[in-house]
This record gives structure tokens, C-alpha cells and sequence, in this order.
């Protein structure tokens, strides 16, 4: 039996977000980072359903499916709401 040299990551389950906010944030980053408009991205995503739309970089596509579309989408608008004082 041949004994693979190849690298494997493991990610920590604590380093996972949890709530909307933490998956937002981590996944506007990464797509930050590889030079896309996060916003044009993320809405994409939310519209259309496509996972394509967000980068696999630091397992953003991941994160972003760890929730419901609707719950990512109430938790904008309540942000929304309390930005604008609704």
C-alpha cells in the first residue's frame, strides 16, 4: 500500500461561523480579497441561488450555503432597518 505525500487541511470546527453576521462578513472578505465587488457577489448569490457567484477562496462558498438564503436575506434587512432607524 502506497502511503500518499499530499498535504491535507482540517479546519477547526470553532473557526466555523455560526450566525448570519459571521458568515457575511468572512464570505464579503474573501471575496474582497480576490479583487470582486463583494456586494455585486453576494447579491448575485441571493437572487439566483447560484453558488458560482461566491468565490471558494477561503471556503466562502461554503460558509454561504451553511445557511438558509432567506435567513441571510431577513438579517440584511433587519440591519438595514436598524441603520435607518426603521
Amino acid at each position: 500500500m502506497k502511503v500518499s505525500d499530499e498535504t491535507m487541511l482540517f479546519r477547526k470546527v470553532e473557526d466555523e461561523p455560526v450566525t448570519a453576521e459571521e458568515v457575511l462578513t468572512r464570505v464579503y472578505q474573501s471575496i474582497q480579497e480576490k479583487g470582486y465587488n463583494p456586494i455585486n457577489q453576494i447579491l448575485g448569490y441571493l437572487i439566483s441561488g447560484d453558488p458560482a457567484y461566491i468565490t471558494s477562496y477561503n471556503n466562502a462558498r461554503s460558509d454561504i450555503r451553511r445557511l438558509e438564503r432567506d435567513d441571510l436575506i431577513e438579517e440584511l434587512l433587519k440591519e438595514y432597518a436598524k441603520a435607518k432607524q426603521l
